[in-house]
């Protein structure tokens, strides 16, 4: 018997698999695992996806913590590579990624697998994510999707008493702490991996609302989260892969009555971003980004072919889920990318 999604029986429903991407994590990624200790609900696997790490951070890990499998990839892949092939050796139904910087509270996976066992008709679940250095404030729940391309965490900044506090849809989890079906993610072939990181779960998210998945936010399932702590929050590292794979998810995921409808607003909200960011003293990083963006559309425009194919819900649908004005620009670029 399958259920509503279309992925098996319920008796493989309830199993999951927690992945984790360390590169040179440090300190943080046994804080991580002492976390995923202490949770309620305990995983049936747990995988450490390493990326070349040279700090000792993924040694003994099996000695320490019983049950954890470790991946050593040969050199840094990138995220959304590691993920893949974590996510390639997942025995499980659902598969909860999770940061080495993201600190889960004790109920995270037990509120996660209880949301999508009481919510048949979502597939990707986004967990309540807290600044670890100042728990009062939101660093976000769910990640919204602009018409003008852009993404951004929800709610980042505000405090936490006043917002996210129900279950509701939003457009895509923070692949910090998300949860999907293991099936759908490599159906849909995963994390892009030309994306290197950043935007590669807006545009994973994005591909498989096509495809008719949706997203539903669980304020129970809360993380504390560093935020790039490794790759440095507004550095030029993260500057140049948001803003070149923004593009690409754009071009790539848009349906195309909404491409020619919001293309104006792209183009200006790429424009802005080439005089702010200049004028902040970073125009090396983002014109880089822009010109190596338009140098990779002919790759893109292919792969939206196959993209575009496997759509299942109509345009307006997409429509209804995304977040429009187009004055948020500024707001948006002083924020950290999805």
């Amino acid at each position: 018997m399958t259920d509503g999604r279309g992925y098996g029986t319920r008796a493989t429903e309830s199993t999951v698999t927690v992945v984790i991407v360390n590169w040179n994590s440090g300190e943080l990624l046994r804080r991580c695992l002492d976390g995923l200790s202490r949770q309620t609900r305990r995983p049936e696997q747990v995988i450490v996806a390493d990326n070349g790490s040279n700090d000792g951070s993924a040694d003994g890990l099996a000695d320490n913590y019983p049950g954890v499998e470790v991946l050593r990839l040969q050199g840094n892949l990138g995220f959304a590579a590691a993920n893949n092939r974590a996510v390639a050796q997942a025995a499980t139904r659902w598969v909860a990624l999770l940061n080495p910087d993201a600190l889960p509270e004790p109920g995270w996976i037990e509120a996660l697998m209880r949301a999508a066992e009481e919510n048949g008709e979502f597939s990707l679940f986004a967990s309540r994510l807290l600044l670890a250095d100042d728990p009062r404030r939101l660093d976000g729940t769910g990640d919204v999707y602009y018409t003008n391309g852009l993404a951004a965490r929800r709610d980042h900044g505000r405090l936490a008493r006043d917002r996210g506090v129900i279950r509701e849809e939003v457009f895509s989890p923070c692949a910090a702490a998300a949860l999907y079906p293991v099936e759908a993610f490599r159906d849909h072939g995963g994390f892009d991996e030309s994306y290197f990181c950043y935007f590669e779960d807006v545009d994973l998210a994005f591909r498989l609302r096509l495809a008719g998945h949706r997203c539903l936010y669980v304020p129970d399932a809360v993380v504390r989260h560093v935020g790039s702590a490794l790759t440095g929050f507004r550095s030029e590292f993260t500057l140049y892969h948001g803003h070149r794979n923004l593009v690409w998810t754009f071009f790539k995921d848009m349906p195309t009555p909404l491409l020619l409808l919001y293309l104006p607003q792209h183009v200006l909200m790429n424009l802005f971003a080439l005089a702010y960011f200049t004028w902040g003293g970073r125009g090396a990083a983002i014109a880089r980004a822009k010109w190596d963006a338009v140098r990779g559309l002919p790759r893109v425009l292919r792969h939206r072919g196959d993209v575009q194919a496997r759509r299942k819900v109509g345009w307006r649908d997409i429509r209804r889920v995304l977040t429009r004005g187009v004055f948020s620009y500024s707001r948006r670029f002083r924020e950290e990318p999805p």
